[in-house]
């Protein structure tokens, strides 16, 4: 049976996130679907919910499907995961905010996180405060010359209501088993809100934007995941 990545990118991020690590689940015999979050400004975590959804009902029908979100996209693949526990047989959390229904990544974050991104929206160039722009490499842990000249040109601005509004969970995700990989060294505690929700903890030392920098160890992780 065929196991199908579905590989969910974090905030200010696009589908091109995954480029270094998808080549590596295919060579081990995985099929790969990267869905698209780039959203208009006044989107929320529902609509990007509901993107994934998609990307899920797209998948062939008796994979194998290993759910994997990265960063804010914790929040969204459980989001989708709960409106399709049948479809999903493993999620994998990549340094990713994740709590239980009702909390938003401003919930889980420090309130001065919040704060600064708020007041980065207020004082956006566009001037309608609804995103936030994208922060310099440096705050994903991405600091080698070549890496940061890859990944600066790509970052996009980020919709504010994706980190204001709160998940929806009906339940159903907690039947689904988890693995919580957290970046070492921490920047948030995205250990303790894997463990909090029941998934199996694993340490990866990278930054936060792991898979650009460290795609191989990462990889085998993910591979090891449904297991």
């Amino acid at each position: 049976m065929t196991t199908t990545y579905v590989l969910v990118h974090g905030a200010w991020h696009g589908p091109w996130a995954w480029e270094r690590l998808v080549p590596l689940l295919h060579a081990a015999g995985a099929r790969t679907v990267t869905p698209d979050l780039g959203a208009p400004s006044d989107h929320g975590l529902h609509d990007d919910a509901r993107t994934v959804v998609a990307a899920l009902d797209s998948v062939p029908h008796g994979d194998d499907v290993v759910l994997v979100g990265h960063s804010y996209a914790g929040l969204v693949v459980r989001e989708a995961a709960d409106a399709r526990p049948d479809a999903v047989g493993h999620l994998v959390l990549v340094d990713g905010w994740a709590g239980p229904d009702g909390v938003s990544l401003f919930d889980l974050a420090p309130d001065s996180f919040a704060a600064a991104l708020r007041g980065a929206a207020a004082a956006s160039p566009d001037g309608d405060g609804l995103t936030i722009p994208a922060p310099p490499p440096a705050a994903f842990g991405i600091t080698g010359a070549a890496d940061t000249a890859w990944l600066a040109p790509r970052l996009v601005p980020q919709p504010l209501r994706t980190f204001t509004e709160a998940s929806r969970l009906r339940g159903a995700v907690d039947s689904i088993p988890g693995t919580a990989v957290h970046c070492r060294p921490a920047t948030y505690p995205f250990d303790r809100f894997g463990a909090a929700l029941g998934y199996r903890t694993r340490a990866l030392d990278g930054p936060h934007d792991v898979m650009l920098t460290d795609p191989e160890p990462l990889a085998r992780l993910l591979l090891e995941a449904p297991a």
